[in-house]
């Protein structure tokens, strides 16, 4: 599951203090709109010699913390492990899994607790030490206790997906999942190994499935994949071996929450055409606790990056925290009706690992006649990964499969995504593959205009309807610095290393004022040039990216 907390408040520091480049951070880069029209721009002003020292010195703590954001973020969005440093204890002392956990184990069991979380992005030598019937705290609002349900439902085949999980945690996923969703509901578990490598996922997990099939025959079946297939391909291999009506699928490394099922399946049953997500806490992946989590929607920005939402102002007026959440997207885990699931086109098998398909999954649905819900009487725990196992450029996949969504159903909001991941419409140099099926698709389910589900669905995503430029904008005076976004949210712009652009603009000019945004010597500033706005001197910015020609 890609949309985690802790992934986007790491980023959005990284966005907010440094502006790095949107392949290192996922920088949402700016948007120039009215790249020749009426510009307000707040320029700071004269600061005293004194606060000048203050800011060096804060500039001085805020770059070595971005040096170290940096290193941590690059980590997380390249999924790639840490490596061992050649001093032991240097590792134990920067790693994060001892930051709260730990500091009594002895340096042999530390050094082979780091090697197994190097492994795994999670503390796997606490998960086997702790019992696979581990209680959860009930963190259901308390209206849900009350609730009653039909005494029919349909019943519930669980898929969970893995690539080298730890042993244990797989199968305190499917302790869980028997435990705690009612006998009669659960027809069968699926597990789907997308050609794991790791030897204790074979002979021990087989012997795991054989006693379990032993009391309850063909109650666990496995599917093993003879090459990696990413997660969504994965996905798809276990809804096409399901035989219940309704199928939920998951990722291996979650844990099922008291009277998790009931309200899935009742909502399923008054209309197959919902697609349901659980509300999720936190398995914090250092020390194994169950963080609780707020109830929200579920949305993503214009990368295609999922995001948590506030529930809309239609929920909150219900005073009811029982009540169904109305969510744009999914953030990756879902439960739905079997058959439906088909009609609707499944995941898009064209997308490539992992990433995006749960937001275009989101909008195919409400496009096409369905609806998405998050339940909040329905609570499921899940670890969020410190790295994960499947890519070592998550962002690659990302970006190519967030170009496809926008082909298929974006319309003309498409441009949104491009500007978004700062590519060029055309000649974007990345090849999506044959999105026809999908397009055909789409037209035979005579899904409605992307512009209906920003306004009816998720009329909280901003829209640039202006838009004429985007990408680096540079200036004429000092080719290496680059228009930014400020370290705080007073639309203060800054100045920062550029990193790479194509030639092509003109003067920010205030057609009001005449005056222009332009670049002044200041041996103060940290770059040896401050942002201005002054009479014209002919200075020129120039952006890689443009949509309508700058003199309209």
């Amino acid at each position: 599951m890609v949309c985690t907390r802790k992934t986007k408040t790491l980023v959005s520091t990284c966005v907010i203090l440094s502006g790095m480049t949107n392949i290192v951070c996922l920088l949402y880069v700016g948007w120039v709109t009215n790249y020749i029209a009426s510009v307000y721009v707040k320029v700071q002003e004269p600061i005293s010699e004194k606060k000048l020292e203050e800011d060096k010195g804060d500039t001085l703590r805020i770059i070595e913390r971005l040096d170290h954001l940096e290193n941590v973020i690059k980590q997380h969005i390249q999924e790639a492990p840490p490596k061992l440093e050649e001093n032991p204890a240097e590792a134990f002392t920067d790693s994060s899994l001892f930051a709260h956990w730990g500091q009594d184990l002895s340096p042999e069991n530390r050094r082979i607790a780091l090697k197994q979380f190097q492994y795994y992005g999670y503390n796997a030598y606490l998960s086997d030490r702790l019992p696979l019937d581990r209680p959860l705290p009930d963190l259901r609002p308390n209206g849900c206790r009350n609730l009653t349900f039909p005494d029919r439902l349909p019943e519930v085949s669980i898929v969970f997906i893995f690539v080298n999980e730890a042993l244990s945690v797989i199968l305190r996923s499917i302790r869980s999942a028997i435990d705690r969703t009612p006998a009669h509901l659960l027809k069968e578990i699926i597990l789907v190994d997308d050609n794991s490598n790791n030897e204790e996922l074979k002979e021990k997990l087989k012997k795991y499935v054989d006693e379990v099939n032993a009391r309850k025959p063909g109650f666990i079946k496995v599917v093993r994949h003879s090459k990696q297939e990413g997660l969504i391909r994965s996905r798809v291999s276990g809804w096409r071996v399901a035989t219940a009506p309704v199928v939920a699928l998951f990722d291996a490394h979650v844990e099922f929450n008291v009277g998790w099922a009931e309200p899935v399946l009742a909502r399923i049953k008054e209309n197959r055409k919902r697609v349901i997500s659980p509300s999720f806490d936190n398995i914090k992946y250092d020390n194994f606790e169950i963080e609780e989590y707020p109830l929200s929607a579920q949305g993503f920005d214009w990368e295609l990056w999922c995001r948590y939402l506030n529930p809309p102002k239609s929920w909150w007026k219900l005073e009811n925290t029982t009540a169904p959440i109305r969510s744009p997207a999914l953030i990756g885990c879902f439960i739905v009706d079997r058959e439906y699931f088909q009609e609707i086109g499944l995941l898009d098998e064209g997308m490539e690992v992992y990433g995006g398909e749960n937001v275009e999954l989101g909008i195919r649905v409400w496009q096409c006649g369905g609806s998405v819900e998050v339940l909040p009487c329905s609570r499921i725990a899940h670890i969020e990964r410190a790295h994960k196992p499947y890519t070592e450029d998550l962002t690659a996949h990302v970006r190519r499969n967030a170009l496809r969504v926008a082909e298929v159903w974006m319309d003309e909001f498409k441009s949104h995504v491009y500007m978004a991941w700062n590519i060029p419409q055309e000649d974007s140099g990345i090849d999506i593959g044959d999105i026809s099926e999908r397009k055909a698709l789409r037209k035979k389910l005579q899904c409605k205009t992307f512009r209906w589900y920003l306004v009816s669905v998720y009329p909280e995503m901003r829209m640039y309807s202006d838009t004429v430029a985007y990408g680096v904008l540079q200036n004429s005076l000092k080719s290496d610095l680059c228009l930014d976004q400020g370290p705080d949210t007073e639309n203060i712009p800054i100045m920062y290393i550029c990193h790479g652009m194509t030639p092509q603009g003109g003067p920010i000019q205030n057609r009001k004022s005449k005056r222009c945004l332009e670049l002044q010597e200041n041996n103060e500033n940290e770059f040896g040039f401050q942002l201005v706005l002054q009479k014209c001197t002919g200075q020129r910015w120039s952006i890689t990216n443009v949509l309508k020609s700058l003199s309209s």
